[in-house]
């Protein structure tokens, strides 16, 4: 997979896409947004382990969903896959009276539905930027588990650390990144 696909637009990954068929770039636009997914999951199912599933669970629907529609606006389109997979599962646990309001609903255009997406993309950034200052274990250590969605035993095998190094390098990196992002935060008051 030549790097320079890396550097396209949404919209051109997804004409590429299109056009030739070659899951390769789905999967690099599916990797651009697992934070976002994730971060969705959190949000409503309140579950580490949930959120991380459902992040596979929407993968698999975006590879089967896709080729039948003619999606304009990949994100937009993916956080609703995304906030519809998560409602479902609470309403299947039995939330009867999960609260939705109209912002959540829909996908809006007006200058309210655009500052949030411009809030959100700003809050993603920031997370992406939290997680360079990490030291080079736990951004590892990170990246793998939250991102490429490997397990213990698997980080351990692709690192060459012990599980206990692991364990400790993803707990010390959330509690860094919470802390990175607290005093970002108070920076910008």
């Amino acid at each position: 997979m030549p790097s320079h696909l890396d550097t396209l637009s949404d919209q051109e990954l997804l004409q590429h896409y299109y056009r030739e068929g070659n899951r390769d770039l789905l999967g690099i636009l599916l990797q651009r947004y697992t934070l976002l997914l994730f971060g969705v999951g959190m949000k409503y199912l309140k579950n580490e382990e949930e959120a991380r599933d459902a992040v596979q669970q929407v993968f698999l629907k975006v590879l089967t969903e896709l080729p039948k529609y003619r999606v304009e606006y990949f994100k937009s389109w993916l956080y609703m896959i995304a906030k519809n997979h998560c409602l479902m599962k609470l309403r299947d646990k039995g939330h009867k009276h999960v609260e939705v309001n109209e912002r959540i609903l829909s996908v809006s255009d007006d200058e309210e539905g655009i500052a949030w997406h411009t809030e959100r993309e700003k809050m993603l950034s920031t997370m992406g930027e939290a997680v360079e200052e990490l030291v080079t274990e736990q951004k590892a250590c990170i990246t793998l588990f939250y991102l490429k969605k490997m397990s213990y035993q698997q980080i351990v095998s692709a690192t060459g650390y012990n599980l206990m190094q692991v364990k400790s390098y993803i707990q010390n990196g959330k509690r860094n990144l919470k802390i990175i992002l607290q005093r970002r935060l108070e920076h910008e008051r």
